[in-house]
């Protein structure tokens, strides 16, 4: 793909810093480059030299670099100005670009210009972005091994044994006269069970790699002076909540995210469940049955000197049942050691001194399947994961023929559907729509 216009854009964050670089990128960037600078630099060598305005006037001083297309990120000809950071010198500097000939660059546009010019594909430009937004180095790694390209060998793969299963079944549609149980010939059912075993491992790790990216769901719930603002606090290590002793201090849902184990977990402190007559503190209880109804894991927070078996029975009661209810009882702190002895199989905690804080927080991990697998090879996102459950669904029913009518094209045209979903991923088959929002989310820079 060649683009007929030249973009360019602040590559580093706006604001005041030691260096700051300006990406050029198109067939006029180096004839910019040269306009700003007066010279034009072998391809991969750095270069000093002044960046001057159109009248002669010296706007800055940096390094000049050039990378001659197809051997740059996008593909094309791509400049970097570096210079000094600053509002108003790369703001100048910026201007000038554009003066000679650049257009500002849409979000993200460096990125699809590299993707569209076959330089990455679909999966490894997203996790460019996860890579610059990673919350902790547990996602970084993920996001660099996803950038390798580590998740699109893995999709690749499959789908290339699916394109073997196709070509092998339709290649038999084509000659019905043949006389021959070709699917048994085949070892299709054989083969399908063995490829639906690695798409299910590899949804699961994808599964893993999405909660790596864009975090857990973990909200908080329990009676009023429970805990539960204390146990936020505890966990971010700041005072986030107000914890009084007055009931129904919190009226509407605190959020902050935590780093467990390497996992970003956002923790949602809802307000006290219980009968109440203040219109404000109905509404609280209002979003805290709906921030349930949304949760990836529901934290009940007991108070461990006054037990309410029915209260908590009453609350949960609406929850949806793929989601898992961690007991905590909190105020340990308040219990003699007898107490605690009889129920050594519950999670204590005092989230007020911090004790117990470390259980808490292993239960957490392995309730979000952190010690079930390996460390995550990749980052991933939520539409990898449902590209993946669209081709399970499909294969399942493809599955499903082999053992049942048996019937060649529909088996067929659900392994085509299955590839197409695959696809989706790595963006071998893919919408302009779907490239316009996944690039839209971008730095304007990348």
């Amino acid at each position: 793909m060649t683009n007929e216009d030249t973009i360019v854009a602040l590559a580093t964050p706006p604001g005041q810093g030691g260096v700051a670089v300006l990406r050029l990128s198109g067939t006029e960037a180096l004839a910019i480059a040269k306009a700003i600078t007066g010279k034009t630099p072998e391809p991969r060598y750095a270069v000093f030299s002044n960046f001057q305005a159109a009248d002669g006037a010296v706007i800055d001083q940096g390094l000049v670099l050039y990378f001659r297309a197809p051997h740059s990120f996008t593909g094309e000809d791509v400049v970097e100005l570096q210079g000094h950071g600053g509002v108003a010198v790369t703001q100048s500097l910026l201007q000038e670009c554009i003066n000679a000939g650049a257009r500002l660059a849409e979000a993200g546009e460096f990125s699809k210009r590299a993707f569209l010019n076959d330089k990455i594909d679909l999966a490894q430009a997203e996790a460019i972005a996860d890579l610059v937004s990673a919350r902790s180095q547990a996602a970084a790694r993920a996001a660099s091994q996803s950038l390798q390209g580590v998740f699109s060998q893995k999709v690749e793969a499959l789908a290339e044994e699916l394109l073997a299963l196709r070509v092998y079944i339709e290649a038999a549609l084509d000659f019905p006269e043949e006389e021959i149980d070709f699917l048994t010939e085949g070892d299709i059912e054989g083969r399908l069970k063995t490829w639906g075993a690695q798409l299910e491992e590899l949804i699961g790790q994808t599964s893993q790699g999405c909660l790596l990216n864009e975090g857990v769901n973990m909200v908080l719930l329990g009676k009023p002076n429970a805990g539960k603002s204390s146990l936020l606090n505890a966990l971010v290590g700041e005072e986030r909540a107000i914890v009084t002793e007055h009931a129904g201090t919190t009226r509407d849902i605190v959020r902050e995210t935590v780093v467990i184990e390497g996992i970003p977990v956002n923790i949602l402190d809802t307000a006290g469940l219980r009968e109440s007559d203040d219109a404000i503190e109905q509404e609280g209880i209002r979003r805290s049955h709906q921030a349930m109804a949304q949760a990836d894991i529901v934290v009940w927070i007991s108070d461990a000197t006054a037990l309410d078996e029915a209260a908590r029975e009453q609350a949960l009661a609406d929850k949806p049942a793929h989601i898992p209810v961690l007991d905590v009882y909190n105020k340990m702190d308040l219990l003699d050691g007898a107490q605690q002895s009889e129920h050594t199989e519950r999670l204590y905690l005092a989230a007020k001194t911090g004790d117990g804080l470390n259980d808490f927080t292993r239960r957490v991990a392995q309730l979000v399947g952190k010690n079930q697998r390996e460390e995550t090879l990749f980052i991933a996102r939520e539409r990898h994961v449902r590209a993946l459950q669209r081709t399970q669904e499909y294969y399942q029913h493809a599955y499903a023929q082999t053992r049942g009518a048996r019937l060649a094209e529909l088996i067929a045209e659900d392994l085509r559907l299955a590839h197409d979903a695959l696809g989706e991923i790595t963006g071998t088959v893919s919408a302009d729509d779907l490239l316009g929002v996944i690039f839209s989310s971008f730095c304007i820079g990348k």
